[in-house]
C-alpha cells in the first residue's frame, strides 16, 4: 500500500516521521512549518500547521506515548521546540489546537537531528548541533527540564541517535546502559555513556573508517544475542556496519554504496538495513552468514 500526500509545503521537505502507533504523520520543511495528519488506512487528514521557528525545520521526533502526545522540532535557528496537543478539563483537546510547552535554547548554531530516548531511560531528548556540541534535555515530573551539553564534533553535529535498551543477563536493567551515539562532519562516531557519578555523558568508544561526513546513524532496534549493530552513512558513498559483541569491542563491514549515501534505517526486526543513497535510490541490504552484507532488494521510485 502506497498513499501519495502532495503539495503539503511550501519548500523543501526535511523530515516525515510517524508516531508510536502509526496512526499520526508530522512532516517539517524549509518554510518555517510542521504538518501533522491524521492516518487511516490509504486516507490521510490534515490535522493543523505548527508555527514557531524562524528558520527551516530539520528534523522532527515523538516521545513513547508513556509521556503523552509530545512532539519535538529542531531548526536552523539554533532552538528545539517542545510542542503537545492543548489540554483542557470540561472538553476533549482538539487534534488542531497545540501548543509549545518548552524550549531548549542552549545551542549557538543549527540544531540539526534531534531524538528521544528508550522509555526505560526516561523522559530525554539528544540533540545535535552545527555548533559541535550534543545535548541531553531530561523533561522532570513537575514541567522543568534539565540539560547536560558536551563538546562532540569539530565542524558541527550531523546525527545523534540513542542505543536500544541493555539488560543484564539477569534481566535487571544495568546502570551503565544508557548510551547514544553521534557523528558528524568530521567523519567520526562518538558513542557516549551515562555516567551517574559525575552527572554527565562520557565518551565510551571513537568509530572511525568514513573518509568525509557522516549524514545519519541508525542503531538496530534490540539487542541480538549481546551484539549491538550501528550503521552510519557516509558522504564518501559508504555504509558502514559497526557491530559491538559482549566484550564491549568495536569490528566494522563497509558496504560501498558509490553515491553520496544520506539515510540509513533498520527494519523492526533488525535484520535489514535500508540505505537512502544519491537522488533515487532506497537500497536493502541484510547480513550473511559469514558477516557480510549483501542486496536483497531496492524500492522502486
Amino acid at each position: 500500500m502506497v498513499t501519495n500526500i502532495s503539495n503539503i509545503h511550501d519548500d523543501m521537505i526535511h523530515d516525515a516521521i510517524l508516531d508510536y502507533y502509526g496512526k499520526r504523520l508530522a512532516t517539517c520543511s524549509s518554510d518555517k512549518t510542521i504538518k501533522l495528519f491524521d492516518i487511516e488506512g490509504e486516507s490521510y487528514r490534515h490535522i493543523t500547521t505548527l508555527k514557531g521557528h524562524e528558520g527551516p525545520v530539520w528534523s522532527l521526533a515523538f516521545a513513547h506515548p508513556k509521556y503523552g502526545t509530545i512532539l519535538a522540532s529542531a531548526s536552523f535557528d539554533g532552538t528545539v521546540l517542545i510542542w503537545r496537543p492543548v489540554a483542557s478539563v470540561s472538553v476533549a483537546a482538539s487534534p488542531a489546537n497545540w501548543e509549545i510547552i518548552a524550549r531548549h535554547t542552549a545551542h549557538t548554531a543549527s540544531v540539526n537531528s534531534i531524538e528521544f530516548s528508550p522509555p526505560e531511560y526516561g523522559a530525554m531528548l539528544v540533540c545535535g548541533s552545527s555548533d559541535g556540541s550534543v545535548s541531553v534535555v531530561e523533561f522532570k515530573d513537575d514541567g522543568s527540564t534539565d540539560a547536560i551539553i558536551m563538546s562532540a564534533h569539530a565542524g558541527g553535529v550531523n546525527a545523534v541517535v540513542w542505543a536500544p535498551h541493555e539488560v543484564t543477563p539477569t534481566g535487571v536493567s544495568g546502570p551503565a546502559a544508557r548510551r547514544f551515539a553521534s557523528a558528524g562532519v568530521d567523519g567520526v562516531i562518538r558513542v557516549w555513556v551515562y555516567d551517574t557519578a559525575a552527572n554527565t555523558y562520557a565518551e565510551e568508544a571513537t568509530l572511525r573508517g568514513h573518509t568525509d561526513w557522516i549524514r545519519d546513524l541508525a542503531f538496530a532496534p534490540s539487542v541480538v544475542s549481546s551484539r549491538v549493530y550501528l550503521a552510519s552513512a557516509g558522504q564518501d558513498g559508504k555504509v558502514l556496519v559497526h557491530v559491538r559483541d559482549g566484550s564491549f569491542e568495536w569490528t566494522a563491514k563497509t558496504i560501498d554504496i558509490g553515491d553520496v549515501v544520506w539515510r540509513v534505517s533498520w527494519s523492526l526486526s533488525g535484520n535489514v538495513l535500508a540505505i537512502s543513497a544519491g537522488e533515487d535510490k532506497v537500497l536493502l541490504y541484510k547480513e550473511t552468514r559469514d558477516g557480510d552484507w549483501e542486496a536483497c532488494g531496492d524500492v522502486a521510485q
